[in-house]
């Protein structure tokens, strides 16, 4: 294995969800760095790399300065738009695997209500520089009339339906109202209401779409050697890889080389994080990866939900009910499920999947003891 689970996420930190911060995206940064260098039991002279989105606003030159980092000796971004987060994770955890870094943090910092919103294609579009030269002017503003269409095919194929769909949004809604840090915390939803709500473009109904949301997250990757300091069970990174465009779907190109780098079967995974842009590519996913052949059925008949379903997915809410992050509240999860810290705590976890781009990258975390 490439990583051995050599590696870790030390901590783990966040800032409040809102719909209007009241702060500069570079603030919700330090702000989330903090707290996960707290959570790690790190200093911030320790921090020897640096790792964000392109999209992030936030300079890893202005982070340094802020967190007085002394000696910068690896940084960089990934260009995808948005959803990039298990790939920063690989490619941290290979700095740290080869020596060229000791203490990586990967950081994310958006007004994604109050500022730059991705539902008006400010960020994805052409004004976000997003590639929209060949789409834009025939109406694909935005990524969900593209994703709207990719999703009508794929219910015209399969079979699957709009209330399936509503079924994962309501398991994610209540895994979220045992969330005090998510947006809908205190919003319970059903599926008479999914199914009421207005659409927003065929076939994705209100309650299918993702947040926007105000916010910051943060990741401190070390060796497992140094996250072990810390005195609690260990987010080891057991495999992680991305995957760019190809002929077949990227969840299904990852799925073989991610779980042949881990060495476990689908069957060995106790918890799913799968990015959640729109409801009905998280079920997508899950066939796509290969856990189930059914997605649509699993989520029927409860199968995604906290507590009593055979595979829980997205259990702090995700970008649906808790917040918008572009997969780095995912990531975040994942690693409190492996410590053991969820607010829908998933009993004697061992592996922890997490998939923050459909297949564009995902990791799986194995708890270890101190």
């Amino acid at each position: 294995m490439p990583f051995s689970n050599a590696v870790a996420i030390a901590g783990v930190g966040e800032t409040d969800y809102s719909r209007d911060s009241g702060r500069t995206e570079l603030a919700l940064s330090l702000e989330a760095i903090k707290a996960a260098l707290d959570d790690a039991g790190i200093e911030p002279r320790e921090v020897d790399g640096l790792m964000k989105w392109r999209v992030d606003t936030s300079a890893e030159a202005d982070v340094a300065a802020n967190l007085g980092i002394p000696d910068l000796a690896w940084w960089g971004e990934i260009s995808q738009a948005g959803n990039v987060g298990a790939a920063l994770v690989a490619h941290a955890a290979a700095a740290i695997h080869a020596g060229l870094a000791n203490v990586v943090v990967i950081y994310r910092g958006v007004n994604g209500r109050s500022g730059r919103r991705y539902g008006r294609g400010d960020v994805t579009g052409q004004r976000g520089q997003g590639g929209g030269a060949f789409t834009e002017p025939y109406g694909l503003l935005t990524p969900q009339h593209g994703l709207a269409m990719t999703a009508r095919r794929r219910m015209f194929e399969t079979g699957i339906g709009s209330r399936q769909f509503g079924a994962q949004a309501v398991a994610q809604r209540r895994h979220a109202n045992r969330n005090p840090r998510a947006t809908f915390y205190d919003r319970p939803l059903t599926l008479d209401e999914h199914q009421a709500s207005r659409l927003i473009i065929d076939p994705f109904h209100l309650f299918d779409c993702c947040l926007e949301t105000d916010g910051g997250g943060a990741l401190v990757l070390a060796s497992a050697e140094r996250a072990a300091a810390a005195g609690r069970p260990l987010a080891l990174i057991r495999a992680a890889a991305q995957a760019g465009p190809g002929k077949d779907a990227p969840a299904k190109r990852i799925a073989k080389r991610l779980f042949d780098m881990a060495g476990i079967a689908r069957s060995d995974i106790d918890v799913v994080q799968i990015y959640d842009h729109f409801c009905p590519f998280v079920l997508f996913a899950l066939e796509d990866y290969g856990f189930v052949d059914d997605a649509g059925r699993l989520a029927d008949e409860g199968g995604t939900a906290w507590d009593s379903g055979r595979l829980p997915v997205n259990t702090s809410g995700g970008h649906l009910s808790e917040a918008y992050m572009q997969g780095m509240n995912h990531l975040i999860e994942a690693t409190r499920q492996v410590r053991a810290e969820s607010t829908a705590q998933v009993p004697n976890v061992t592996f922890s999947f997490c998939d923050t781009g459909i297949g564009t990258g995902a990791v799986i975390l194995e708890r270890g003891e101190p």
